[in-house]
């Protein structure tokens, strides 16, 4: 029997990085977004937390070889 199992999870990542001084909140939220859009953060984010959301199953029904006779 095959089953398919599909777990939810909400992962909360945390990135600290250095950005230009002198910015206003409009501009720093542009600056974060420009570089996390462009994969610039990635190598920075560290996961910090992982909540548990739920977890289901489903059976596959396996199909015989309708060729083989």
């Amino acid at each position: 029997m095959k089953v398919i199992v599909t777990v939810v999870e909400k992962i909360t990542s945390e990135a600290h990085i250095d950005i230009p001084d002198g910015l206003n909140q409009s501009a720093i939220k542009q600056h974060i977004v420009d570089r996390y859009n462009t994969g610039e953060m990635q190598t920075e984010m560290n996961i910090f937390q992982v909540d548990f959301q739920s977890i289901s199953a489903r059976i596959v029904q396996e199909q015989s070889d309708a060729k083989s006779a």
